[in-house]
């Protein structure tokens, strides 16, 4: 983006009372950020929602001042700027009706060709919220996904550091502007996640921490993102109303169960109850109900591991394949009398050791 449009996009950014909605409807009408300021009082008057009080604030110099000083910074920072038109802006979010006009990024994110999730969950994450993590996240690492949290204490810092444990892209949504980090104790955490992923933010360095930017915030958790998950959650919480936010963008919600007198299974459980998310045990539920096609990025092609045990069901939908040769999804579920989210579960664990291979269309053979 050219300084002259980076510099205008951000002056619209900021003047109050023009929200996400109709900062996009000011700029569709003229055409660019820059023919904002350029076009006539009464062709404004014309647009839907632009009143006086509007175009008064967009002639106010006091604005371009603090667009250009915000300018300074992001030059300074080396802060990569994404509008919402560019091709870098997160493509599920630009979809919302609501996205913001622009977004400020740090590090190495790279969402091309990648599947984006999100997790979120209490900030008093259990022992079970934690091994529930350990294992989902080491199942969900071969599908190289993309993990969203929003970088605060329990769940999310600790999907972010099981990320690059794991060698995952990892993106910290942040409530505030990139000059400073919130909490202060999760500083030590920035250079691994830049160096694998990054920091995404709508807010300007001038922006605190304040309680009404987290919940901003979390509308970009849920909305760049294909599903949004939670793990853990009382009766209230902010990760539920990440959940309610995805669910108004019509995306895919998954809550993992808990036992009934659990304070942090209270949310996730209702949800479920609700029917507001799908109940997640595994990393095949996810598989099953996102409709992904289960084909695995090696850097290296897998083997047939010779002589290697197998059991139930594994044993049976090799034998099947074997037999039958390459097979849908739903159809070798059906004929081994296994659930389907089950039998995707295998398959991909199968396709780990090298004894099928996935194929266009979700099939599968036997190698």
């Amino acid at each position: 983006m050219m300084k002259e449009e980076l510099l205008a996009a951000l002056r619209v950014q900021c003047i109050p009372y023009i929200g996400d909605i109709s900062s996009r409807k000011l700029i569709a009408h003229c055409g660019t950020p820059a023919a904002v300021f350029k076009e006539k009082k009464e062709a404004l008057l014309k647009i839907g929602g632009i009143g006086t009080k509007i175009i008064k604030e967009l002639y106010d110099n006091k604005y371009l001042t603090a667009a250009e000083n915000e300018y300074l910074f992001i030059q300074k920072q080396r802060i990569q700027c994404l509008y919402f038109e560019d091709e870098d802006y997160p493509k599920y979010l630009r979809h919302c009706p609501d996205a913001p006009l622009m977004l400020f990024q740090k590090g190495k994110i790279n969402l091309t060709d990648k599947k984006v999730i999100s997790i979120v969950g209490t900030r008093n994450m259990t022992s079970y919220g934690r091994l529930f993590c350990d294992r989902f996240i080491k199942e969900l690492a071969p599908l190289e996904p993309v993990l969203v949290s929003g970088f605060a204490y329990g769940v999310d810092i600790y999907i972010q550091k099981l990320a690059n444990e794991l060698g995952l892209q990892t993106i910290a949504c942040l409530a505030h502007g990139l000059n400073q980090i919130y909490p202060k104790s999760h500083k030590k955490y920035c250079e691994a996640i830049e160096k694998n992923g990054g920091f995404l933010t709508e807010f300007w360095s001038t922006s605190n921490p304040d309680r009404e930017n987290f919940l901003r915030r979390n509308r970009i958790i849920a909305g760049m993102s294909e599903a949004t998950i939670v793990i853990e959650s009382a009766e209230r919480g902010g990760s539920l109303v990440t959940a309610d936010i995805a669910n108004s963008y019509n995306r895919d919600v998954f809550a993992v169960p808990g036992r009934t007198n659990d304070l942090f299974s209270a949310g996730t459980n209702a949800l479920i109850k609700n029917q507001k998310a799908q109940l997640l045990t595994s990393v095949a539920d996810l598989v099953y109900y996102l409709n992904w096609d289960l084909h695995i990025r090696h850097s290296k092609p897998i083997q047939k591991q010779l002589f290697v045990e197998l059991e139930e069901p594994e044993l049976s939908i090799y034998a099947f394949l074997q037999q039958e040769g390459k097979q849908m999804l739903d159809e070798i579920a059906l004929r081994n009398q296994f659930p389907t989210s089950k039998t995707a579960s295998v398959l991909l664990t199968m396709e780990m050791k090298g004894l099928v291979r996935p194929l266009p269309g979700k099939q599968f053979e036997a190698i």
